[in-house]
């Protein structure tokens, strides 16, 4: 098996990468700007919408349930196929209005990180006539929990992914399980797992998946496993194609 760089999370850092699952800094990965004008709602939506009208950039805006409703009911959306939502109060509520309003049928990266979402959200998102084409997905710092990310697991809605950002979502070693053995996770390239509760028996089945083929990026920090076990899981791992790895 190919050596795999193990990374110390102050060495994420220290690198000043804003990457989907980086703990640090408040701009998100898919878009890159903060978003913090103050503006009235239609105003700061439409600031904040690319120029051919594809990608929205609201992080950090806590537009709330208003404010989504706002970019549902707008016709100048309907193009939209990045959405960066990061930090807006949207709630389960405000979920539901993304997944029922066709102004989001194109979208292919989503970052909801940091929107008080529970598993329902998931729910809501499998099954919703809208995000069949995603290719990246970010619901770091949520309650997603184990339930949640069986449902998306069981879904072809994720068969396209090729980033996928779960930190902090109070995941246990049954979640890793339901990724492990996701069938729908074949093109996926990054998986962040940061800040769960996963201990070795999770680790081990998500490091020996025969389910995750093009895996290059695996981030375990912050899980509940102590140094000594990660490292022996470690030299264990048969993820073909795994080039960095980052445990505990």
């Amino acid at each position: 098996m190919k050596r795999i760089g193990i990374i110390l999370a102050l060495a994420m850092a220290l690198t000043g990468l804003m990457l989907p699952g980086c703990r640090s800094g408040s701009s998100d990965s898919i878009t890159g700007a903060s978003g913090k004008a103050k503006l009235d709602l239609p105003e700061l939506i439409k600031s904040r919408t690319s120029a051919d009208g594809t990608g929205v950039n609201l992080n950090n805006s806590k537009i709330g349930l208003p404010g989504i409703q706002l970019m549902a009911d707008s016709p100048n959306l309907k193009n939209v196929r990045t959405l960066a939502l990061k930090t807006n109060q949207l709630g389960d509520a405000g979920m539901k209005v993304l997944a029922d309003s066709a102004t989001f049928k194109n979208v292919d990266k989503l970052s909801l990180w940091d929107n008080q979402l529970t598993k329902e959200a998931a729910k809501m998102i499998v099954d919703s006539a809208n995000f069949s084409q995603l290719v990246e997905l970010n619901l770091m710092k949520n309650s997603i929990g184990d339930a949640g990310v069986a449902l998306l697991m069981n879904s072809e809605k994720i068969s396209g992914l090729i980033l996928l950002d779960l930190s902090s979502n109070q995941i246990t070693d049954q979640g890793a399980l339901a990724i492990a053995g996701s069938k729908h996770l074949g093109n996926l390239k990054r998986l962040d797992l940061f800040r769960n509760q996963i201990g070795a028996k999770g680790m081990a089945a998500l490091l020996k998946s025969e389910n995750l083929p093009s895996l290059e990026f695996l981030d375990l920090t912050a899980n509940v496993i102590d140094p000594d076990a990660s490292r022996l899981l470690q030299e264990q791992a048969t993820l073909p194609n795994l080039k960095t790895l980052i445990l505990p």
